[in-house]
């Protein structure tokens, strides 16, 4: 009999839905059925299917739109507000991946340039890489997954996606539209497994791409184990910094901070975690913070007037708690929070210049919790944010332009948001962290590129 993986809410411990673990076997008849189905390349879905599977995809999200927010709610902890515009996304973006297909072309190769390459034509064409395993992370069950599954479908790959354990059943939504959209068999299934099964697939020499969104030692390590040939992407987790400089517009940056802090539990991987303020208004920035956190409505994700939902294990609960301990007993300064509120529930929390050794200061919490450091010289502030191996977003506040452009410069990260929170994301926008934080860059154009690989065509006349 198969073993059952029972979901439960985050925040009442509920049972919301219940899978079945996948045996080997299973998962060896799914790998099979996805190499198959690339291998056969008669049978490969030309783009005009392919862009009319995911226009109808499209049209049945937005059909259950309503109990797509209530799953993933249910099952994330996610509030039900932000769970709404999370779906939004998701919509938006299999339209993205619709109009990224129209640019998928390959160009002209000139010949003629030495006396051997005299009288030939040449053109590059693009190709689907293969067979993509996808793991995926909890934070947004929908969305993540469309940022996996539809670059594949849209660039013709078969795809196996294993979701979260915790937050299986939006996963399982999404797949089951697809086939209802007019998806053949063999194109994406979802995979729901122990860990050791998963790597056992992923590093399978059938799969041509390893997509990977979760932890830096999970990733890192199957990432070294991969077979040769297996292009990859990661993203991980960020520290995320900011720059508030004594001339920022300090009334509009505090609602932003407070948002990229507070949002989902701070349980995003480019969530504000570390604020250097200038040490004229840092503790203005940080008073600010902490007002506009302890303002904010903390409980039931599925009440729409909630903010901030639960974390989503009791587990970190009492990490952030451990955490937050350890800052306090640093001589930082709790302004907020700093005290669980239930075994599901932590108050947004800021932190008033902690030891930069303790782990809020050098770890991804991912939790509600920012801390707010004064500093005397931005070059000392920029040297503080690249101080760590994790490399994200990051942002600064300032009026200056040239300030600015300096900073940008200057920082060790992938994206520099200036005037905003380092949790700011469209998906058409590069996305992804560097270093310890991740492999490649996603965003759902980029990421429709790397699972794809060039073929030159030469033509001798």
């Amino acid at each position: 009999m198969a073993q059952m993986l029972k979901i439960n809410s985050p925040f009442d411990g509920q049972q919301v839905g219940e899978v079945s673990f996948m045996e080997e076997d299973e998962i060896e008849g799914a790998l099979e059925l996805a190499y198959r189905t690339f291998s056969d390349r008669e049978k490969w879905l030309p783009p005009y299917q392919r862009i009319e599977i995911l226009e109808r995809l499209a049209t049945l999200l937005d059909r259950d739109k309503d109990q797509l927010i209530t799953t993933a709610a249910s099952e994330g902890g996610k509030p039900y507000a932000d769970s709404k515009v999370e779906v939004e996304r998701a919509i938006q973006g299999v339209k993205i991946a619709i109009s990224e297909i129209h640019h998928i072309h390959g160009e002209e190769i000139p010949m003629g340039l030495t006396q051997s390459s005299v009288g030939r034509l040449a053109f590059t064409m693009w190709e689907p890489i293969g067979v993509v395993a996808a793991v995926s992370a909890f934070n947004h069950p929908l969305n993540l997954i469309v940022h996996q599954v539809v670059p594949a479908i849209a660039t013709g790959c078969p795809i196996l996606i294993k979701p979260a354990r915790t937050t299986p059943l939006s996963c399982l939504a999404l797949v089951k539209l697809l086939k209802e959209a007019g998806l053949p068999q063999g194109w994406c299934q979802t995979i729901i497994c122990k860990n050791a099964l998963a790597e056992k697939m992923i590093t399978d020499p059938r799969v041509n791409f390893f997509s990977f969104i979760g932890s830096a030692k999970v990733g890192w390590h199957l990432n070294g184990k991969l077979s040769p040939g297996t292009r990859s992407a990661l993203e991980h987790g960020g520290v995320a910094p900011v720059i508030v400089e004594a001339d920022a517009d300090i009334n509009g940056a505090l609602p932003l901070l407070a948002k990229g802090g507070f949002y989902h539990a701070g349980q995003v991987c480019v969530s504000v975690q570390r604020v250097f303020a200038h040490e004229s208004i840092a503790p203005t920035v940080a008073r600010g913070i902490a007002d506009a956190g302890s303002k904010m409505k903390v409980g039931d994700p599925l009440d729409p007037t909630t903010e901030v939902g639960p974390l989503i294990t009791h587990g970190d609960v009492d990490r952030v708690d451990e955490w937050v301990g350890e800052a306090r007993q640093s001589g930082g300064e709790i302004l907020c929070g700093g005290k669980r509120t239930s075994d599901s529930l932590y108050p947004p929390t800021v932190i008033y210049n902690p030891s930069l050794s303790v782990k809020v200061s050098t770890q991804e919490i991912f939790g509600p919790v920012v801390c707010v450091y004064p500093y005397k010289d931005l070059k000392e502030a920029i040297a503080w944010s690249n101080s760590l191996p994790f490399a994200f977003q990051s942002s600064i506040f300032t009026k200056n332009i040239n300030v600015a452009l300096d900073t940008v410069k200057l920082l060790n990260a992938t994206a520099v948001m200036v005037n905003d929170h380092t949790a700011f994301r469209v998906d058409w926008m590069p996305f992804g962290g560097r270093d310890s934080s991740g492999l490649g860059l996603g965003g759902i154009p980029h990421t429709m590129h790397d699972m794809l690989r060039t073929k030159l065509m030469v033509i001798r006349s």
